[in-house]
């Protein structure tokens, strides 16, 4: 096995190991009995997932509580360091932000030593959450709450303190503070390191940044119009809070809810099924396939239409004005046949164990993407604790897979893998 070999499997291993043990918190204390649904919620935690078995959390003791979304935020961490010391080996187009020497379509590399972007990171991390605390404590949150929210929202975990979510507050303010930040940490946290310097353009320098907010800000606007058309109880401002807050809580893999758009229009819930898929961008604490790839994927559909249309003619695919390499887009197209195919296939077994088609495909997309909630039986004001026990375990596996962005785990079970 080589270095980089073992630095898969410590990823890996890693990652199920700190889930078996962040188990022990909910089984000593029996607010969770079984080692499965312990293991579900503990990994959901520390994959930032924020999927949840537990139908009353308003009963569990604080400590339990505050354990949950702490482990939110050690994985939202956790994610940032995989990110800078593992995932650039793979060679990830959109994960090689660290490692300067890298392949790839973003090279955004914050300082010459590994510990101290880590710790460059960590500011950023530390001081977004630090932020959104106060903030929350403005808005009438108790310190506790305030604490629980800002970890489930910069680690975009989802973890609530109350069965209804941010849904219990009813508050327009604390909503829009919790979008914003959901937001901000679904984007590349390099960047926001070049903002606390005072290089703010370079936001919009970023071609993967300029998708996402251009992505996000369309499926507001449409979810707004098809709510008013749906509801139109709720009037302009309201469908405009609530599709703000929801869609941005979904394409950043959030999963918080301030309604229950399980009851939405068909095509509103259609939409939110889709934002699982992209999720947020490269660098953040989001889950998903990442915007980078969904761009690179279209911009090298366009190039292969021109081809078709102009064979002799050289068109290349560019990233932030640079030429993305062949590899690093076959890469991607590798990625993106592994993940539909992962998720067709845990879809299929969910649906064999008798779990409804909608919850099947919205659970398998949510897991995967590190969203949370699903429809149907999984949506929003509902759990995952109905599915069955082989449910759960595939469940459990899709986050994993989804977090370590698929290739850290696979290359194991690949013969290569094991050969001196």
């Amino acid at each position: 096995m080589t270095k980089t070999g073992e630095g898969f499997l410590i990823a890996t291993s890693g990652w199920i190991a700190i889930s078996v043990f962040g188990t022990l918190p909910y089984l000593i204390s029996g607010s969770i009995t079984g080692f499965t649904d312990a293991f579900f919620e503990t990994i959901s935690g520390f994959t930032t997932t924020g999927a949840s078995i537990l139908n009353d959390v308003e009963i569990l003791p604080h400590g339990i509580l505050f354990w949950r979304s702490m482990t939110h935020w050690i994985g939202g961490m956790g994610i940032i360091v995989l990110s800078l010391a593992i995932l650039p080996l793979l060679g990830i187009a959109g994960m090689q932000l660290y490692k300067a020497e890298a392949a790839g379509p973003t090279k955004d590399k914050l300082s010459p030593r590994i510990a101290e972007t880590a710790r460059l990171l960590w500011a950023v991390y530390v001081s977004l959450t630090f932020a959104e605390i106060v903030l929350l404590l403005f808005g009438g949150m108790s310190l506790f709450d305030a604490m629980c929210h800002s970890f489930g929202t910069i680690a975009t975990g989802g973890f609530s303190t109350k069965n209804l979510s941010i849904a219990y507050y009813n508050s327009s303010y604390i909503e829009y503070v919790i979008g914003i930040f959901m937001f901000l940490s679904a984007v590349n946290f390099s960047l926001h390191y070049a903002a606390m310097r005072g290089d703010l353009i370079n936001y919009f320098r970023n071609s993967e940044f300029k998708f996402f907010i251009v992505l996000v800000g369309s499926a507001i606007m449409i979810v707004t119009l098809i709510n008013i058309l749906t509801q139109p109880v709720l009037g302009l401002i309201d469908s405009f809070r609530f599709s703000f807050f929801n869609v941005i809580s979904i394409s950043s893999c959030t999963g918080f809810a301030s309604a229950d758009f399980a009851l939405w229009a068909p095509v509103a819930q259609l939409i939110l099924i889709f934002l699982m898929f992209p999720g947020g961008c490269a660098g953040s604490t989001a889950g998903a396939m990442k915007n980078v790839r969904v761009l690179l994927l279209l911009k090298n559909s366009f190039s292969e239409a021109k081809r078709i249309l102009h064979p002799k003619a050289t068109i290349p695919v560019k990233f932030n004005g640079k030429n993305v390499h062949p590899d690093i887009l076959s890469m991607i197209a590798s990625f993106f046949v592994f993940y539909i195919s992962t998720f067709a296939l845990s879809t299929l077994i969910l649906i064999v164990t008798g779990v409804d088609i909608i919850s099947a495909i919205s659970g398998v997309a949510s897991c995967m993407g590190g969203v949370g909630p699903g429809l149907n039986s999984v949506g929003p004001m509902t759990n995952y604790s109905t599915i069955p026990i082989i449910g759960k375990w595939v469940l459990a596996s899709d986050m994993l897979l989804g977090r370590l962005e698929l290739f850290t785990i696979m290359v194991i079970f690949t013969r290569s893998f094991w050969k001196v």
